[in-house]
């Protein structure tokens, strides 16, 4: 039998590694891991992106194999916080039992490169405006001066829309003025001037926002994380901006490493006024109060759908120490869709989930949320050491427990009664304690 060892002697211990694989059926980067890496990591993983490093080459994911195997294992990366189900979103990063054994087994096995043919072209990722030329550019106002160091900066930028009547977009794509620290963004809509008010209070057009944007949002246009689309509705949805409108762009920065700057865009496409209109369900509670040390604390709260409605999207929210949220929809036949369920909750990986195909929603279909609180010191992300109580609010140390349901409708007709109808349920839950604000 031919020795296969002295055959490879003078090889490079990688390459003996890959030939080895090669005959043995070894998962090889070229041919199992790349497809893997490309598909759900190079989105973020690449230079210029928000990621700490790139894994477009065999180099790159080689020296990080031990690191990719744990993160992967424990789903903490790719960041997809959702778990799997019935119902599927758009723009999925989660990888399956399958390629993460795939992965553990390329590691445990020496990380081999294998056969260059067979590796995949690497991703194209496109550089202008992917909803092509908007009809509108929105820039925030000045350079954010983002530090070198220290904790995540969260910031509203309040930039007037100039609409001197109420206009629609279809098409919404955020674009971050510098990757590397751009974390994530969510874009709301304000008619009331109190953004303005916030950032005129901290000198500028700017002010620091954790948590929500500190007012009742008259309506919003979406939000980005990397490695998403841009929003691009339907035929016959679009989102209103109404007249003399602010836009309030939050912006989640985290430090690289080096002083860094950022002005990011927003890119509209406008639409006629279009036959179906959009609104949001807003399923929440002010009635928060977490003894310090619990580990257990559940919300839970509901409302009825009024009318007959698809739902688009849903974003649920929280601070810290939420640790598992569920959000539900029991049809009034009895049976339940599960509309989201996220049983490791981390704030700095929120997000806004597009469903695959909308979700009929029947009229009287209840829509439930059902969050739960560890206030412990076992939980990591507590704030206070030692734990303290927590209250709603606002403020880093405060909590909240909502979700953001975005809905279609028939018409704008059928927009208006959908909104009277979920108002008449705020003000009851409000009265009685609880309950959360005005539906947009």
């Amino acid at each position: 039998m031919r020795d296969f060892r002295k055959d490879h002697m003078k090889l490079p211990i990688l390459a003996l590694i890959s030939s080895v694989a090669f005959a043995n059926g070894i998962p090889t980067f070229n041919k199992d891991i790349a497809p893997i890496l490309y598909q759900n990591c190079a989105s973020c993983h690449r230079p210029g992106e928000v990621a700490p490093f790139s894994l477009l080459t065999y180099q790159d994911a080689a020296k990080r194999a031990g690191q990719l195997a744990a993160v992967t294992k424990s789903r903490y990366m790719p960041p997809w916080k959702a778990e799997s189900g019935e119902i599927r979103f758009r723009d999925e990063r989660r990888l399956t039992d399958a390629q993460i054994r795939m992965i553990a087994d390329w590691v445990k096995n020496g990380s081999p490169e294998g056969d260059p043919k067979e590796k995949p072209k690497p991703p194209q990722f496109a550089e202008g405006w992917q909803i092509g030329a908007p009809d509108q550019v929105i820039t925030v106002p000045a350079k954010f001066a983002v530090p070198a160091d220290g904790a995540d900066a969260f910031r509203c930028f309040v930039v007037p829309i100039g609409n001197t009547e109420e206009r629609y977009a279809n098409d919404v794509e955020f674009r971050p003025g510098n990757r590397r620290v751009v974390h994530h963004a969510l874009i709301y809509l304000d008619t009331t001037g109190a953004a303005r008010k916030m950032a005129a209070s901290q000198g500028g057009d700017s002010y620091s926002c954790f948590g929500g944007p500190g007012f009742p949002p008259s309506g919003g246009l979406g939000g980005w994380a990397p490695g998403a689309s841009p929003t691009q509705l339907a035929a016959g949805l679009a989102y209103p901006i109404p007249k003399g409108a602010d836009l309030v762009v939050q912006v989640h920065y985290h430090p690289d490493g080096k002083p860094e700057q950022d002005q990011s865009s927003i890119g509209l496409k406008f639409a006629p006024k279009p036959e179906r209109a959009l609104t949001t369900m807003l399923v929440g509670t002010r009635n928060i109060d977490i003894p310090a040390g619990e580990s257990h604390y559940e919300v839970k709260q509901s409302l009825t759908v009024p009318l007959d409605a698809e739902a688009i999207s849903i974003t649920p929210h929280a601070h810290l120490i939420c640790k598992d949220m569920k959000v539900d929809a029991e049809l009034p036949d009895g049976t339940v869709k599960h509309l989201i369920h996220i049983p490791d909750w981390d704030f700095n990986w929120q997000g806004s989930y597009r469903f695959q195909d909308p979700i009929l929603l029947p009229k009287g279909t209840r829509v439930s949320i059902d969050y739960i609180y560890d206030n412990s010191a076992n939980n990591p992300h507590n704030p206070s050491d030692p734990p303290k109580r927590v209250v709603h609010g606002e403020q880093t140390t405060n909590e909240m427990g909502l979700a953001f349901v975005q809905v279609a409708l028939p018409n704008e007709e059928a927009r208006a009664e959908f909104r009277k109808g979920l108002r008449a349920q705020l003000i009851k839950q409000f009265l009685s304690g609880g309950g959360s604000s005005e539906p947009k």
